[in-house]
């Protein structure tokens, strides 16, 4: 369905700051094309269609317009159309994404566990691992061209890349925007995180007058 009445959209973003987008598409650009054996690697994950499809700076305007429309309990946008939310089809329409998939179960990790595995994974010493850990407070290692804080435990799902086709990304993205939306709506809160790319592609998709507004 196309809606070409859009005002509503803006009506009240003058009662809470704008979000902070914490989104990492310009810096991941800046770095440049990879190398082609790269590609190929992320080809092999399933997820070499975010290369070509991630915004580099969110509408910030825009976004923090739907996320104070955003109700944690029914996972929707409620306007005044009616309620609207992301779903699997659009993951899988607007990112390419596979929905459908294993997920991976992840288990508590020791720090010694943390410690070896990235001695093992990373190839660093046990003295670098383990002061890294000890720095952060937890098995957490810390993204050199960010501030963002990984936990170690994630390595043991992308050790073996040949592997991690078979993961259902599209179902993890959703999940993971859903959550970051939750946290945001919270009045105190001023940071949305996520792939704000499946956000704002969202809304481009189903209000094209508000996308075509900010290309005039």
């Amino acid at each position: 369905m196309i809606f070409t009445n859009f005002a509503f959209l803006y009506t009240s973003i003058q009662e809470r700051p704008e979000l902070k987008l914490s989104s990492h598409g310009r810096k991941v650009h800046s770095l440049g094309r990879s190398v082609p054996a790269i590609e190929g690697l992320v080809a092999g994950t399933g997820l070499s269609p975010l290369i070509a499809c991630s915004v580099d700076t969110g509408d910030r305007g825009l976004l923090s317009s739907f996320v104070e429309r955003w109700h944690r309990e029914t996972s929707s946008f409620h306007l005044p159309v009616g309620e609207l939310t992301i779903t699997l089809d659009n993951v899988s329409s607007l990112l390419h994404l596979p929905v459908v998939g294993d997920l991976h179960a992840f288990q508590p990790l020791h720090v010694d566990d943390a410690v070896q595995m990235l001695v093992d994974l990373l190839m660093v010493s046990a003295e670098s691992a383990r002061a890294e850990i000890t720095q952060y407070r937890g098995s957490y290692v810390r993204l050199q061209w960010s501030a963002t804080n990984v936990h170690v435990v994630y390595l043991e799902a992308l050790c073996d890349l040949s592997m991690t086709e078979r993961y259902a990304w599209g179902v993890a993205a959703l999940v993971h925007m859903y959550d970051q939306l939750n946290d945001a709506s919270i009045s105190h809160n001023q940071q949305l995180g996520g792939y704000i790319t499946l956000l704002q592609c969202w809304i481009y998709e189903h209000f094209p007058s508000v996308a075509d507004s900010t290309t005039d």
